[in-house]
């Protein structure tokens, strides 16, 4: 019964591990993905601004101002819609951020991130990705009901956690109307989407969340021991 419960211990040691190494490849393959279609985009631009040059070029030799201020203006709208890819050292923690805030810009929200290299080395693959996606899905689809849309996040290590923080600018108070921030299919309560998902994940680490508003913002702030 000793060999038994033994084999059965490093058996489910080596199906964890295995289970892990799958998901980094994964992840590291969408990562290697996501940087070759921003390379291409890169040299598609570099390749296109000898053009893009040349008509302004032929706008100002014929002092035509007003359509050299457009076509300029055209150039900086492109340049303004491609973002520098997000390197944290984490290939998970790299594909969420890039995926989520491309899909962020691409909704016409804001974005503000300042992320520290962090590994969260003491969570499980599938329960950080499952905590960051939630915050960051929460705060993208609750965004979208707002005329100015602004995303924050920062990832950064505070007082022995890893931290996460993740805001989104609101008109009205979320928790004054919804203050247990409970889910249903009414648009008024979409930060509650994910939030027992969330909370369930942070306790299994022994760790804190916290939601408040200040400033104009619903913020969700996540502490994970490090």
């Amino acid at each position: 019964m000793e060999n038994y419960l033994a084999l059965l211990a490093e058996k489910s040691e080596l199906e964890y591990r295995l289970s892990k190494q799958s998901a980094e490849i994964t992840h590291a393959s969408l990562q290697e993905e996501e940087i070759r279609t921003l390379h291409q985009n890169v040299r598609k631009l570099k390749h296109d601004m000898k053009n893009h040059m040349m008509v302004l070029a032929s706008y100002l030799n014929s002092n035509d101002i007003e359509a050299a201020k457009a076509y300029t203006s055209e150039i900086l709208d492109k340049l303004n819609a491609m973002h520098s890819y997000i390197e944290t050292g984490n290939s998970l923690l790299n594909h969420i951020l890039n995926e989520k805030l491309e899909l962020a810009r691409g909704l016409g929200i804001s974005v503000q991130a300042e992320i520290e290299t962090l590994s969260f080395a003491s969570m499980r693959s599938i329960d950080f990705s499952a905590l960051l996606t939630n915050l960051l899905d929460n705060a993208i689809e609750a965004s979208q009901k707002e005329d100015n849309p602004e995303l924050r996040i920062r990832i950064a290590a505070e007082r022995g956690y890893h931290t996460i923080r993740v805001k989104n600018r609101i008109t009205a108070s979320v928790l004054a109307e919804n203050p247990e921030l409970i889910s249903s299919k009414n648009e008024k309560d979409l930060h509650g989407f994910g939030i027992p998902q969330i909370k369930e994940i942070v306790d299994n680490y022994s760790g804190m969340y916290d939601f408040y508003e200040e400033d104009g913002f619903f913020c969700v702030g996540v502490f994970i021991p490090q």
